[in-house]
């Protein structure tokens, strides 16, 4: 962190700091490190000096880190601190952070700490000022786990100034979390209350099932629950869903979606469309399906990346499909994408009829001999022609 400040102080360093780059470096130290004392001592202070606060999904890291760490007493600091960001419009997403402490103390035996923290969240901004005369705060302590859980949701969401940010902030930390059944609860709280789900609602919600091994339960998402709402899902929707089915062995039923996209206006398949095809139709045995699903992509002038372009070829060469798989070895040098050992030893081997494994160039003397020289003059040439 110091080196980034010191840098970005440097006239001849082209190093420019915001709450994007904080929320990288407080993201690495606290769930790839796991040192959230470090990133509170050093990442927040360091954001005060360059004169920007930091964003939401900051504070969100930090409060969840220091909770799992048992750092409860800090968390709650942290949050008083984030108490000036609410407004008389509630404070949006900030609750999935106030939830996280809540359910920590709660979690710990501290609910009399939680009520504290609750309330002066509530008071600060969350009811109407009309209210507040009359305002009680919720009662945490003495309660189990889950009823505390439940009384938390009901007055953070439902008992405030509701706001859609805040019911997509609740509702998309609960499916991140797998608790399924509260997120559709609060899910149709929201509905009940006139709001209008966005598609990253519906995008959490699948990637939450695809996570859990439930790409079916996704699919009905996207057809049904979708289309009851009259919400129209994006590029990213369908990859979602086409990307858990892949997962779960199930790419023919994935590249439905294609022609369903086509249909859709303003709904074009983009290169991770593809790319999530082509590998699942690999890793599937399915070389000559994906193949299609590649030369639709190079229509589209998509440039598949390395990875791509080797299964193709190696599920080719396992057919025993000669000549496509030649032809995509071309496609790929004409791309200036280096094929990696693995690929050329799929090629010899199919040519050898050898078992497949990693040929490294020095040991090719030893096996060049037996490959056809029609292959052989044909795979130089490329080579040469494109410098590998």
């Amino acid at each position: 962190m110091d080196v980034l400040l010191e840098s970005s102080r440097r006239s001849d360093v082209a190093v420019e700091l915001g709450p994007e780059t904080l929320d990288l470096v407080v993201s690495a130290l606290c769930r790839r490190l796991r040192r959230p004392d470090l990133a509170l001592s050093a990442a927040l202070p360091a954001s005060r000096g360059l004169c920007f606060s930091p964003d939401r999904r900051t504070y969100r890291t930090l409060v969840k880190s220091l909770c799992d760490a048992g750092m409860l007493d800090e968390a709650t600091h942290l949050v008083y601190s984030m108490l000036s960001r609410i407004s008389q419009r509630g404070c949006d997403a900030d609750v999935a952070a106030y939830r996280a402490l809540l359910e920590a103390l709660c979690a710990a035996g501290r609910g009399a700490d939680a009520e504290a923290v609750l309330g002066k969240v509530l008071k600060k901004g969350l009811r109407a000022p009309r209210r507040r005369r009359a305002f009680r705060t919720p009662e945490l302590a003495g309660k189990s786990l889950e009823e505390a859980r439940r009384v938390i949701d009901e007055a953070l969401v439902v008992g405030g100034v509701e706001s859609l940010a805040s019911y997509e902030a609740m509702a998309g930390d609960l499916y991140e979390e797998g608790m399924f059944e509260r997120a559709d609860k609060v899910f149709d709280e929201m509905c009940q209350r006139g709001f209008r789900p966005p598609v990253s609602m519906y995008d959490a919600k699948i990637t939450a099932l695809c996570g859990d091994g439930r790409a079916d339960d996704a699919v009905k998402v996207l057809e049904v629950e979708m289309a009851e709402k009259n919400c129209v899902p994006t590029v990213r929707t369908y990859n979602l869903v086409m990307k858990g089915l892949c997962q779960e062995g199930k790419s023919l039923k994935a590249v439905r979606y294609l022609k369903r996209m086509d249909k859709q206006v303003g709904c074009v398949a983009n290169k991770e469309t593809y790319e999530i095809l082509a590998n699942g139709l690999c890793s599937e045995g399915r070389s000559p399906e994906a193949a299609q699903v590649l030369d639709r992509m190079l229509k589209w002038h998509h440039r598949p990346e390395s990875a791509t372009f080797g299964s193709l070829i190696k599920g080719l060469c396992s057919l025993g499909r000669r000549y496509e798989a030649i032809l995509w070895l071309e496609e790929m040098i004409g791309h200036g994408r280096a094929p990696p050992d693995c690929v050329w030893a799929s090629l010899v081997s199919m040519v050898t009829r050898c078992k497949p494994r990693l040929i490294a160039y020095e040991d090719w003397k030893r096996t060049l001999a037996s490959i056809p020289d029609e292959l052989f003059l044909y795979l130089a040439k490329l080579v040469s022609l494109k410098g590998f």
